[in-house]
């Protein structure tokens, strides 16, 4: 990958988050799922988690900043199904290198929006609940080593599922499954009230490391005493996120090439058919 497509992609991904403040309906979507998850932050700012003495909204922040950033990985899939349905994907097809730099784009786009995202749910939740370790520099630190990786791990995930949907309706069909593991993730609970096979499927996927990490950095050690082994477990976060990173850099690129092979002005002729019978 040489360095012009990387500035091209670059320009590509600032471009278009740019454009993401500047209409109502994406400014809506930057701000309904933070907006949200703070309503149920605050809600659970007071409510103890057994003999703890902590609160659930105190232990479920940083949990909600993990899950928002596994979710990067289903926004890049119903932006790259939909440009691939309206026909953008075939013309970046058609442009020398232009698969690459619109990947890179889309990554710039969609990890610059997850960031303002967070700091929307962040800013007014740190007024909201007490006991965070905010005024750490390790505790930054760890936050933004856990979130940088945890995006490598998702967003090729994301690029993959994007080439197999090809109708922005079937992308319908991820939302159950993730809204299936966040539940069994420790988010909004932590994961040791639940049964031990729960526990291991969860720790199978990202979203329970990503969480976790959040946590280790946010929370004040005594919190360390309700997760899986009274520990924060930062090698195996980096280990099973790393893992995830690697497979999908080595398995997304193969994907998105022959999805990008068997797209033609046909193949979008056909959907863009499909899609007006069902509007009319």
């Amino acid at each position: 990958m040489n360095s012009a497509v990387l500035r091209a992609g670059w320009t590509r991904g600032l471009i278009e988050l740019r454009q993401s403040f500047t209409n109502g309906a994406d400014i809506w979507g930057h701000c309904f799922w933070p907006l949200l998850m703070l309503v149920v932050t605050f809600f659970l700012r007071d409510v103890s988690f057994g003999g703890t003495g902590f609160a659930l909204g105190t232990l479920a922040l940083p949990s909600i900043l993990g899950m928002n950033a596994s979710m990067a990985l289903v926004m890049l899939s119903q932006q790259l199904t939909a440009d691939r349905e309206d026909g953008t994907l075939l013309r970046a097809k058609a442009t020398p290198n232009g698969m690459t730099g619109y990947l890179v784009g889309k990554i710039i786009s969609v990890s610059g929006g997850l960031v303002v995202d967070l700091a929307i749910f962040l800013v007014p939740a740190m007024l909201i609940v007490p006991g965070l370790t905010v005024g750490s520099v390790g505790a930054w630190l760890t936050l933004v080593w856990a979130l940088a990786l945890g995006l490598v791990a998702a967003l090729p995930i994301g690029a993959m599922l994007g080439s197999v949907f090809t109708s922005a309706r079937a992308q319908g069909m991820i939302t159950l499954p993730v809204l299936a593991v966040i539940a069994i993730s420790g988010i909004f609970y932590p994961i040791t009230a639940l049964p031990e096979w729960l526990q291991w499927i969860a720790q199978a996927f990202p979203i329970y490391w990503l969480g976790l990490a959040m946590r280790s950095a946010l929370l004040p050690d005594g919190a360390v005493g309700i997760e899986i082994g009274e520990s924060w477990r930062h090698l195996e976060t980096v280990g099973v996120l790393g893992l995830w990173a690697v497979l999908g850099i080595l398995v997304a690129p193969v994907v998105l090439r022959r999805m990008a092979r068997r797209e033609s002005g046909s193949s979008v002729a056909d959907r863009r058919e499909r899609a007006l019978r069902r509007v009319g």
